[in-house]
């Protein structure tokens, strides 16, 4: 069975389709579903001491990411052979891929910046990234909607497809459990800290290749490849992540504005160091430069994928 034809499935499938209203409000989404079991597990274990929470954040962690796997493991062993069992397993991938939506969380951002309604623009980017909107000025909303589109389309598309491709539906499975339990419990705050260490390490660790994999495809299909590669290069290092700073350095030298800096989040001001300083402060037609590149990226995505298909990943 193609894992690699599964995922380019999947991803055709949310890319046409995403994921509909009327479906959400019936069933939810997988990624709701493992959200509810970690909110559960949390709320029982995460009590005691700095080792004691260390303990049961890690047990947590394995919980969740066992069952998650494992219950995509049965599905994979009941799918038929041959084709058949590629097209229901790309179909069970497809919610676990998050193309369409991606692209049309940053184009509400894009279109009210692009009419000068900075509230109705802050409103829209508030929907994707955690710092108060209400500190952003244009350029902010610009540079966050930007850093979130990098970011995601690491973890949100090019990390589940590459671990899909090389595990099939327990490898996205299993790689959505650490994404969801690092966007829920690794934090670093007092609740947090010790309890979501091993799942931050976690997603730290699994997010290592798809991050970089992701910089050099924003690179390869932009039109500056070598100044987004050098600043990929110059600059990932600078970021608070060990990742993100990979495709958020390429989209920023392949656009030619800069990216990170300081920030707010509630009253807390966090220093962060700019990505391609010098450079521009991206506006609303960077934000549709943006998009034209990450549409490129899934493209060549895609196109991967149909070369693994061909020589028989």
């Amino acid at each position: 069975m193609s894992f690699a034809a599964m995922m380019l499935l999947g991803c055709a499938l949310d890319s046409v389709i995403g994921w509909p209203d009327g479906l959400f409000r019936r069933i939810g989404h997988p990624v709701t579903w493992i959200g509810a079991l970690i909110a559960r597990l949390e709320a029982m274990l995460n009590t005691g001491g700095p080792r004691q929470r260390l303990w049961t954040g890690g047990l947590v962690t394995v919980l969740v990411v066992g069952v998650t796997g494992g219950v995509a493991l049965v599905l994979q062993s009941a799918l038929p052979s041959g084709w058949l069992g590629v097209v229901l397993g790309g179909v069970l991938a497809w919610p676990l891929l998050a193309l369409r939506s991606m692209h049309d969380h940053v184009l509400a951002v894009e279109r009210p910046l692009g009419q000068g309604d900075l509230a109705s623009a802050r409103t829209a980017v508030s929907r994707i990234v955690g710092r108060d909107p209400n500190q952003l000025d244009t350029a902010g909303v610009a540079r966050s909607a930007l850093e979130s589109l990098a970011e995601n389309t690491s973890d949100g598309i090019i990390a589940p497809v590459f671990w899909g491709a090389v595990a099939g539906l327990p490898g996205i499975a299993a790689y959505k459990a650490i994404n969801t339990l690092d966007s829920m419990i690794g934090h670093r705050n007092a609740r947090y800290e010790c309890f979501g260490k091993v799942a931050a390490r976690l997603d730290d660790l699994v997010n290592l290749i798809p991050a970089r994999l992701t910089g050099v495809l924003f690179a390869l299909v932009s039109n500056r490849p070598h100044r987004a590669l050098s600043v990929m290069r110059a600059d990932a290092g600078k970021h608070r992540s060990p990742n993100a700073g990979w495709p958020e350095g390429a989209m920023a030298g392949a656009l030619n504005v800069r990216l990170s800096g300081p920030r707010v989040y509630g009253a807390h001001l966090a220093k962060e160091p700019w990505v391609n300083e010098g450079a521009p402060d991206p506006g609303a037609p960077d934000l549709g430069c943006g998009l034209g590149l990450y549409r490129r990226a899934m493209a060549g995505m895609a196109a991967l994928l149909g070369v693994c298909v061909c020589i028989g990943f």
